[in-house]
């Protein structure tokens, strides 16, 4: 027999579309490539997340370090994101990425890199990325979220906000302060908020 389908999860053989649920480019159609593990952010779980945030992100820069689809980058963009980085290390997530962005114009504030996060961290740090909005949406089951945010520190700015997407409860590092959680399904959401002060307690 099959394995279930996880929340979010397309199908073997789907129609693959999701759409923008909120913002200018509300119910935009954005294209779901047929990629193992590609897996988009649920409706319900992006409204309760941009309900978190509050509706608009005008002037925010956003990373999305895992954009997948780009539902969460394109999410933040239509709400009034100044700048929103997306990264991507499958190609064929990648061209749907960039035929979204050439669709609704947005190339003067929407930028892509192809890559791996990992290899690209210090390309972002030269360039003097900086980062009000973490967008951590991972594959399931390899341990990322924990990996990955540690070593983004560098390209957020003070009291920036992260989000996390994991398969299990999500427990924040030292630095970092957990805002709010809730579950939908398989899929774990969090938001969490740097905090640099819990560093730098007396010891």
């Amino acid at each position: 027999p099959g394995r279930p389908v996880p929340p979010g999860r397309a199908a073997p053989g789907a129609a693959h579309r999701v759409r923008i649920i909120g913002g200018d480019w509300k119910r935009t159609p954005l294209d779901v490539p047929d990629v193992p593990g590609l897996r988009p952010t649920p409706d319900r779980v992006r409204e309760t997340l941009f309900n978190w945030l509050g509706q608009r992100l005008d002037g925010w820069r956003c990373l999305d370090a895992f954009a997948g689809t780009g539902a969460l980058g394109f999410e933040a963009a239509s709400r009034g994101a100044a700048r929103v980085v997306m990264i991507e290390n499958d190609r064929r997530a990648q061209a749907a990425i960039a035929r979204s962005i050439e669709r609704l114009g947005a190339g003067d504030r929407m930028r892509l890199l192809g890559g791996d996060l990992f290899e690209l961290l210090p390309r972002l740090q030269t360039e003097g990325e900086q980062f009000d909005l973490l967008l951590l949406d991972p594959p399931f089951g390899q341990g990322l979220p924990a990996a990955a945010l540690p070593r983004l520190v560098p390209l957020l700015v003070p009291d920036a906000l992260i989000y996390v997407e994991a398969e299990a409860p999500f427990s924040p590092p030292a630095g970092f302060l957990m805002l709010r959680a809730d579950r939908a399904g398989q899929v774990h959401y969090h938001l969490l908020r740097r905090d640099d002060s819990a560093e730098q307690e007396p010891t």
